[in-house]
């Protein structure tokens, strides 16, 4: 409960951190270089690390160099969405920032970040630069992700899932069940503000190579990537995800009949599947979006 007298800190920077041993002191003393002007808190959230990186953040802690430094620990590893909801949680201001633990993203970006956030209800720091080495096939799959959720919200994302962003807890809240746990939760936080008219401000940022291996396996991530498409669309976008296969479906009817009629003289099994085929998908698409405004 908040007490009169209290002081309550400017924002919060919420940091996942899972294995990241090389990189996490540096990511925690630049943070406090760039944020303790402000009055801000930073909050490192530890997901079930093995490789010392609970104890790097430890002796930090102990040594007192970071004043502003707490740090919350997942006896397991729970996933990168996860770890950003127990630190949103946490969190004792209003305003967030969230940056990785890897040293990717420019710390002394918050600042500019954070002043945009006056007017948005989201600022995401928009990658100009792809640095960090990623293969031909991660790039694809980056681009049509871009590409889907561009669609779905009916306006160019220049980064949807970009690990440097600003936002408020309140507005966040409202989304709290529906972001995923896993990598995933950035997009999907994107597309709903968007979808739902929030304000969000994307602002250009530079991208670092990151330190130590990365967290991504090729055939775990590939199926994850499907799923997320095949998510945020039905989820948010229902109708503009199913009405092009109505479309399509409605085509094969038409040429369907057209065919049973002037050629076979016959009415076949295949242009009554098409015809319930399209008038179920059709009916799906409309109760889906029925739900999704309603909730």
């Amino acid at each position: 409960m908040r007490r009169a007298g209290d002081q309550f800190p400017a924002y919060t920077v919420v940091v996942p951190c899972f294995n990241e041993v090389d990189s996490i002191h540096e990511t925690v003393i630049e943070l406090s270089e760039v944020t303790s002007a402000a009055g801000a808190e930073i909050v490192v959230v530890d997901d079930g690390s093995t490789d010392g990186s609970l104890e790097t953040l430890e002796a930090v802690v102990a040594a007192g160099s970071v004043p502003h430094l707490r740090v919350i620990r997942n006896i397991v590893n729970q996933g990168y969405g996860a770890s950003i909801k127990t630190g949103v949680r946490r969190a004792r201001s209003d305003l967030i920032v969230i940056i990785d633990a890897d040293g990717t993203y420019p710390s002394d970006r918050i600042s500019d970040l954070v002043a945009a956030a006056d007017d948005a209800d989201m600022v995401v720091g928009a990658r100009t630069h792809d640095h960090d080495g990623q293969s031909f096939v991660r790039r694809m799959a980056r681009s049509v992700l871009r590409a889907h959720c561009s669609w779905l919200v009916g306006e160019r994302i220049p980064d949807m899932n970009s690990g440097l962003r600003v936002f408020r807890r309140s507005v966040f809240d409202q989304f709290f069940k529906i972001v995923p746990d896993g990598f995933s939760l950035t997009t999907t936080l994107t597309v709903a503000m968007m979808r739902n008219r929030y304000s969000v401000v994307f602002e250009p940022i530079d991208y670092s190579e990151r330190v130590g291996r990365s967290k991504i396996q090729p055939v775990r991530d590939t199926l994850r990537f499907v799923q997320l498409i095949l998510r945020t669309g039905m989820y948010f976008a229902p109708l503009r995800v199913l009405f092009p296969l109505v479309g399509l479906l409605s085509m094969a009817f038409v040429a369907s009949l057209a065919y049973d009629i002037f050629v076979l003289v016959d009415l076949t099994d295949k242009t009554v599947i098409l015809l319930l085929s399209t008038m179920n998908t059709a009916l799906f698409g409309l109760l889906a979006d029925m739900i999704d405004k309603r909730s």
